[in-house]
């Protein structure tokens, strides 16, 4: 099949066709072979393949986002709690900042009539 001639198409559909009948006889020869259990075998295997759902394990759809619902409202709740928390914890330490406050001017009070009785006693 060197070059290309006048009989280039006709050796080609030759080899095609004979190519093509001798697939049909391996066809037509292994089919009648095949067992009614490997038959069946093969069905149920290419059927594994294909996801069934289990009708006893599947919820409904309201029963799902209840699920979802329920899981939301532990995790708002939690949230909400912490949240409480950390209010309380601000407000302790704004009145501890007060009251540190307080006492600095208390003491910077203190200093400022010590340094003036100093200074007046020289």
């Amino acid at each position: 099949m060197g070059a290309k001639g006048d009989n280039y198409k006709k050796k080609i559909r030759e080899m095609s066709n004979a190519w093509n009948q001798t697939r049909r006889m391996k066809i037509l020869a292994v089919r009648p072979s095949m067992t009614l259990e490997y038959s069946q075998w093969r069905d149920q295997r290419v059927n594994d393949n294909i996801f069934v759902s289990n009708l006893e394990t599947v919820r409904s759809l309201e029963e799902h986002l209840q699920v979802m619902h329920s899981g939301i409202e532990v995790i708002k709740q939690d949230f909400e709690k912490r949240n409480l928390e950390l209010g309380r914890k601000i407000e302790q330490l704004e009145e501890e900042k007060m009251k540190l406050g307080l006492d600095v001017d208390n003491k910077k009070l203190e200093a400022d009539k010590l340094r003036k009785g100093k200074n007046k006693a020289e």
